[in-house]
């Protein structure tokens, strides 16, 4: 039964394609010239209605611009796939969101309250310093150690031997020396008679080089870094040694050893409105340690918006950054640093601030620039940051995705992965502990040897990718000398009263910085990007391609896949009339002679002894009787004897 319906279904399909493949024929040689006689594109008809000689031209010509068409077609494809933008700059005016703005103090902690625990070390520095002095004179060839001053100071080795000061004395090149900054029993004089003339006499800072010697593997493999100052290397190494000791200090403890926002911020004013430090919140850094962001935007905050541009309609303040507070191994620099940035945005202070000098009246204004990226596939920006391959170890701040932090986060896992402990200046990861030189002896080798890698950053820049949406605080600063030397007496006896309530002035011209934050206009740049090319764009410049090329149109494609699907039946019905016949031979039973005629096969039905001739037919042999003996049918030559002649 089931047989039986597939031979009726198969009848019927086979009928139903005989029905659809009209007119153009059965065979491919008559659906071609159908086509060419039928369609609406140029060239075609002319190449089977002109004479031999034309019909060969028009046969090149078709075949030459049918390949121009696909190669153009080819080049807008592609142009299509390849996703590309366009940039528009539009400018608008309306009232504008306050930026976030994020105040740090260059030093992170107040030296009296770290000194007790940085006590030995800065000792040890100060011991390097002494012991650290290059001669510039030309008979004075010499590295010597103040021997008046430290030469009986006893160091306490468990805080220089996991990464040792070096000098290294050049005077030689084929034969440096290096001399042990704490080492107590290194002499430290050298009275060398290799020069004795000025003739290819060095500098000073040519012959001698300060280098940290990083040992790894229990001090069996050695490397030595060089700095071309001692100032350089004395700060490097301080950081080293700094970032091990508060390793092991909490963060409460941290915090509490920084600056405190109604020390910082003595007076705050917003768009002519009084605010104070209540109004920041409070972030700690890393590099800077406490820090107080205004306007930051965090859930169940209001964000601020100004007015009016200008400088009375911004943010105004006054801070105390309480230089004789620095630590004198630490910080260079005395100021105040700031950023301004998104709300909710991690403020990276260290990479993307700038400095308000004391003593001076900074006036920042702002302008604002809109980045609008497209989403893939036409960049490979990210919206929120939830795509990217690397965990997001500021996300702690409930602060948004950002390239910074994507970045310091895939170095902070390659640090944990390759050094097993995670570096002090970036957040910590879960399961993971900071890095001591107690815990780990070869943290530091590790650490400069992941810094100086081109690949480990390539492979953070590969992974990390800008967010989609972003705003840009493009800055103009200007600064003048504040107070003025006539104002700075009563200005100093008010600030330093608001501030300890105290008649004497307690403030100076080395820690006041003033600020002035505004938008110079409410103009602001959006510069966006929208497809270069889109669906539309594409359909419009193919059909241009082939109505300039070949003079079709939508009709001639359809008219071109017809003729393909016609192609497509004829196959069809081929490889059906193929496989039937085959079928059928396979059905027919197989002789090695040929058929028989119709007079053999009735003279067969007749003749039960009708045998069917063949040529390659072997006769076998019948039997019957014997032939007769021919000698006895012998003619006698001899004389005949008469009758009477017997007798």
């Amino acid at each position: 039964m089931i047989h039986g319906k597939m031979k009726r279904l198969k009848r019927y399909f086979t009928r139903a394609l005989h029905r659809i493949q009209k007119g153009p024929g059965y065979t491919y040689k008559e659906l071609l010239v159908w086509f060419c006689d039928n369609t609406n594109t140029h060239g075609p008809k002319r190449i089977i209605k002109e004479g031999p000689k034309k019909r060969v031209m028009w046969f090149i010509l078709t075949l030459v611009f049918a390949g121009l068409v696909f190669w153009q077609w080819g080049v807008l494809i592609l142009t299509y796939l390849s996703y590309g933008v366009s940039v528009s700059l539009s400018i608008g005016f309306k009232t504008m969101e306050f930026p976030a703005v994020t105040l740090c103090n260059a030093n992170p902690f107040k030296y009296s309250r770290v000194k007790p625990l940085l006590k030995e070390l800065d000792e040890l520095v100060a011991t390097a310093l002494d012991r650290i002095q290059f001669s510039s004179q030309n008979q004075g060839n010499t590295f010597t150690h103040n021997n008046q001053t430290r030469q009986n100071v006893t160091l306490d080795p468990a805080l220089w031997n996991h990464i040792p000061l070096v000098v290294i004395d050049e005077t030689d090149p084929r034969n440096p020396i290096i001399h042990n900054i704490f080492d107590n029993n290194a002499v430290y004089s050298k009275n060398s008679s290799i020069r004795n003339s000025s003739e290819d006499q060095t500098s000073y800072s040519q012959r001698y080089k300060v280098a940290m010697k990083l040992c790894t593997n229990n001090n069996t493999q050695c490397v030595y870094r060089n700095f071309t100052s001692g100032v350089q290397a004395l700060r490097e190494w301080y950081l080293l040694q700094l970032s091990s000791i508060f390793s092991n200090v909490p963060l409460s403890g941290r915090i509490d050893m920084g600056f405190k926002a109604e020390d910082l911020i003595l007076t705050c004013l917003f768009g002519g409105q009084p605010c104070s430090y209540r109004n920041f919140t409070h972030i700690y850094d890393a590099d800077y340690g406490n820090c107080y962001i205004f306007n930051w935007g965090q859930e169940g905050e209001n964000t601020m918006s100004s007015a009016n541009p200008g400088a009375d309609f911004g943010l105004k303040l006054v801070l105390d950054i309480e230089q004789g507070e620095y630590l004198p191994f630490l910080q260079t620099t005395a100021a105040a640093r700031l950023i301004l940035h998104q709300q909710r945005s991690f403020p990276f202070v260290k990479d993307l601030g700038i400095y308000a000098m004391p003593g001076t009246e900074t006036s920042i204004a702002v302008l604002v620039d809109q980045l609008e990226h497209m989403e893939a596939p036409y960049s490979s920006c990210t919206v929120n940051g939830s795509d990217i391959p690397v965990q997001n170890l500021y996300a702690e701040f409930n602060s948004s995705y950002s390239i910074q932090s994507c970045l310091r986060s895939c170095y902070q896992e390659e640090m944990v992965k390759t050094c097993k402990c995670a570096h002090y200046q970036y957040p910590l990861p879960n399961g993971s502990e900071y890095c001591t030189n107690m815990k780990h002896p070869d943290w530091v080798p590790c650490y400069y040897s992941l810094r100086d890698s081109v690949a480990i950053r390539e492979n953070c820049i590969s992974l990390c990718q800008q967010p989609c949406n972003d705003t840009h605080y493009k800055m103009v600063i200007s600064m003048a000398d504040w107070p003025s030397a006539g104002a700075e007496d009563w200005i100093f006896h008010v600030l330093s009263y608001e501030k300890d309530s105290s008649h004497n002035i307690t403030v100076n011209r080395n820690g006041i910085v003033r600020l002035n934050i505004y938008f110079q206009e409410f103009n602001y740049r959006s510069i966006s990007e929208s497809e270069a090319t889109n669906v539309v764009w594409l359909l419009s410049n193919l059909g241009g391609q082939f109505g300039f090329w070949m003079g079709g149109s939508v009709l001639c494609i359809i008219e071109f896949g017809e003729i393909i699907i016609d192609c497509v039946w004829i196959t069809i019905l081929k490889f059906l009339a193929w496989s039937r016949n085959r079928r059928q031979r396979r059905k027919r039973p197989q002789y090695s002679d040929p058929p028989p005629t119709v007079s053999e096969l009735v003279e067969a039905h007749t003749n039960p002894g009708f045998q069917h001739d063949d040529g390659d037919h072997v006769p076998v042999d019948i039997p019957g009787t014997p032939p007769p003996n021919y000698d006895s049918l012998r003619v006698n030559t001899a004389q005949p004897v008469s009758s009477d002649e017997e007798n």
